[in-house]
C-alpha cells in the first residue's frame, strides 16, 4: 500500500493539492491526531470498501504484468524453438479451401499454390465450393484446366451451414484414400510465400507434432487505416505472443488460414472439426494436445491475407472469433490451471495469458469502477492508485511497442504511426498526464492564460478515471457512425482518437452479451476484395 501520509498530485487537485490533503487529514487517526477507541461500523464498512475498490483497481495490472511477461519471454525462442527438432520432410499434402462467393480472391491464391517450393506431385488442391452464388466454381475451373489434375472442385449444393462443416466435407473426401499424409487448412484469400509450406512440413518429421501454425501477415496493397492497425496487432497477437506460446509449450489457436495437421492428429480428433462452437480452430487446437501431441508456430513460414478495412468488418470477424473463445473457456472449465503432464494447457502460466487477454474488459471497467469510487471517498489514495496503475501501464506500453516493431520489420515500416496509437489518443493523453504531473490543469491552462475552476478540475479526473469505459463505448459509437453517410471516412480519424486496443475490447464485451443472451450462432463471412500483394 502506499503512504497515506503523501502529498497529493499537483494535477489531480486545483492550486496546491490542499483539498486532497485535508480531506485525507480529516479521517480519524490522520495528522497525528488520537483515534477515536470506539471504531463505528460506518468507519468499519468505508474502509472495507475502500480496500475493495484498491482491488479493484489492482485488476487492472493483471493484462499490463501479463503483457509484459509474455513480452519478456520472446527472447527465449531464440533457445527453445521446435527447429533443433525439425528436418527436411515432404509429405503428402492436401489442401483444404473452404469457399463460398470468393471469386474475386481465389484466382492469386491457387496460383501462388501452384507456385510453391513443393513437389507437385505431392500436393493437392481441394477447393469445397459451399454452394457459391457467383462465380467461383468458374474460377476455380479456369485455374484447374491449367493445372491438370491438381486442383478439385467439390460442390455442395446445400451451403450456409457455416466454415467447419465445409471443411468437414473437404476432411471426409481427402480421407477416403491412403494418400494425405498431411492436411493443410487454409483460407481462399490467402497467398502463401514459395517456402512456406515446407517450413511448415519440416516440423511434423517429429512425431510428437501434431499440428503446426505458420504466421498471417496482413498484405493488403493499399491498406486503411483499421487494416494498419490489424497488420500490428498480428504482429503482438502471433509473432510475439505464439513464439512465447512455444517456450510455454501450450498453443491457443493454430492461424485460421495456415494450419497444417499431420493425418494421425486428424484422424485422433474424429476425423473432423468441431461444428459446435464458433471456434472450430481453436477448439481443434486444444484437443490436439489434450491428447499430447505438440502444436508449434513457425514465424518463418508467412502467408499474407486480406483482413477487413473497416470497423464494422472487423468488429463481424472479432464478434465471431470473440464469441468462440468465451464458448472454449467455458467448454475447458475443468482444465484451467490444472498442470497435467500429457500437455502444458492447464499450467498457471497459460491459463494466466489466455485469461489476461478475454477478461480485460472486466478488468478495465474495474479499473475505471475502482479508481471512480475511490475518488469520492479517499482522492489522496485514488490519486496514488492512478499513478501506480498508469506508471506501470507507461512502461509496459513502451516495451511491447518497441519489441513488437523490432519482431517484423516490414510491419512496421507500414505499421508504425498505428504501432504508437494503438491504445489511442486518449490513453496517450492519460500518460502524458502522469508523466508530467500539472501538464493539463495547472502547465497547459496557464500558457493559455485559463484558470482552470474546482468543479471544471474535478471533471476532468473523473474522465481520465472513466476513459477506460468510455473509450469502450466510443468504440461502439465508431460502429455506429460508419452507418450514416460519409461516416466511414471519419471512422477512420476517430479510430485513432479512441485507439484499435478499445475496439477489441469492447467486441470482447459484446461477445460476453451475446453469449449471456444466447444469440444465435451464424458464421459470418468476412467480405473480401482480392486486395492482397500476390
Amino acid at each position: 500500500m502506499v503512504s497515506r501520509g503523501a502529498p497529493a498530485p499537483r494535477w489531480l487537485a486545483w492550486g496546491d493539492g490542499s483539498r486532497a490533503v485535508a480531506a485525507h487529514e480529516q479521517r480519524p487517526g490522520a495528522g497525528g491526531t488520537a483515534p477515536d477507541p470506539e471504531v463505528s461500523m460506518t468507519e468499519f464498512l468505508r474502509d472495507a470498501l475502500i480496500a475493495l475498490l484498491v482491488a479493484c483497481v489492482g485488476t487492472a495490472l493483471i493484462p499490463v504484468v501479463g503483457g509484459i511477461a509474455l513480452y519478456g519471454i520472446v527472447p527465449f525462442h531464440a533457445r527453445r524453438t521446435h527447429l533443433r527438432h525439425a528436418a527436411p520432410y515432404l509429405p503428402r499434402v492436401v489442401v483444404l479451401i473452404p469457399a463460398w462467393n470468393e471469386a474475386a480472391v481465389l484466382t492469386p491464391s491457387l496460383e501462388r499454390l501452384m507456385a510453391l517450393e513443393y513437389p507437385p506431385d505431392r500436393l493437392r488442391v481441394l477447393v469445397i465450393d459451399d454452394a457459391s452464388t457467383d462465380d467461383t466454381p468458374a474460377v476455380v475451373a479456369a485455374v484447374a484446366d491449367r493445372f491438370p489434375g491438381r486442383i478439385v472442385h467439390l460442390r455442395r449444393e446445400k451451403g450456409g451451414q457455416g466454415k467447419a462443416h465445409t471443411l468437414n466435407h473437404g476432411i471426409r473426401h481427402a480421407l477416403a484414400d491412403d494418400w494425405m499424409q498431411a492436411l493443410l487448412i487454409m483460407d481462399a484469400d490467402v497467398v502463401y510465400r514459395p517456402d512456406s509450406l515446407r517450413r511448415m512440413t519440416r516440423h511434423l518429421a517429429d512425431p510428437r507434432v501434431g499440428a503446426v501454425s505458420g504466421y498471417i501477415r496482413e498484405g493488403s496493397v493499399r491498406p486503411s487505416a483499421v487494416t494498419r492497425f490489424i497488420g500490428y496487432e498480428y504482429v503482438t497477437g502471433q509473432a510475439a505472443a505464439r513464439r512465447a506460446e512455444n517456450v510455454v509449450g501450450a498453443m491457443d489457436c493454430l492461424a485460421g488460414g495456415a494450419q497444417l495437421h499431420s493425418r494421425t492428429n486428424i484422424e485422433a480428433i474424429g476425423g473432423q472439426v468441431d461444428t459446435s462452437t464458433l471456434a472450430e480452430d481453436t477448439m481443434t487446437t486444444f484437443l490436439t494436445q489434450l491428447d499430447g501431441r505438440l502444436v508449434v508456430f513457425d514465424p518463418s513460414a508467412v502467408v499474407l491475407a486480406e483482413e477487413p478495412d473497416s470497423v464494422t468488418g472487423l468488429w463481424k470477424q472479432r464478434l465471431r472469433w470473440g464469441r468462440g473463445n468465451v464458448q472454449i473457456s467455458s467448454r475447458f472449465r475443468d482444465m484451467w490451471f490444472r498442470p497435467a503432464r500429457k500437455h502444458n494447457l492447464g499450467s498457471f502460466v497459460f491459463g494466466f495469458m489466455w485469461f489476461a487477454i478475454y477478461l480485460l474488459p472486466f478488468f478495465m471497467t474495474a479499473a475505471s469502477v475502482g479508481l471512480i469510487g475511490l475518488f469520492l471517498l479517499d482522492e489522496l489514495l485514488a490519486a496514488q492508485m492512478f499513478q501506480l496503475l498508469w506508471w506501470v501501464a507507461i512502461t509496459a506500453y513502451v516495451f511491447i511497442t518497441a519489441t513488437s516493431l523490432m519482431l517484423d520489420p516490414l510491419t512496421a515500416r507500414r505499421s508504425w504511426f498505428e504501432a504508437l496509437l494503438f491504445p489511442g489518443a486518449g490513453f496517450l493523453v492519460i500518460m502524458a498526464a502522469v508523466f508530467v504531473p500539472g501538464l493539463w490543469d495547472e502547465k497547459l491552462p496557464a500558457a493559455l492564460g485559463i484558470e482552470p475552476t474546482p468543479a471544471a478540475v474535478t471533471a476532468w479526473v473523473l474522465l481520465l478515471y472513466a476513459w477506460p469505459v468510455l473509450s469502450m463505448v466510443c468504440a461502439w459509437g465508431l460502429k455506429q457512425l460508419e452507418r450514416v453517410p460519409a461516416g466511414t471516412r471519419l471512422t477512420r480519424f476517430l479510430v485513432y482518437l479512441v485507439g484499435y486496443g478499445p475496439v477489441l475490447c469492447a467486441v470482447s464485451a459484446d461477445a460476453y452479451i451475446k453469449e449471456w443472451q444466447g444469440a444465435a450462432q451464424t458464421w459470418d463471412k468476412t467480405e473480401k476484395k482480392g486486395t492482397v500483394a500476390a
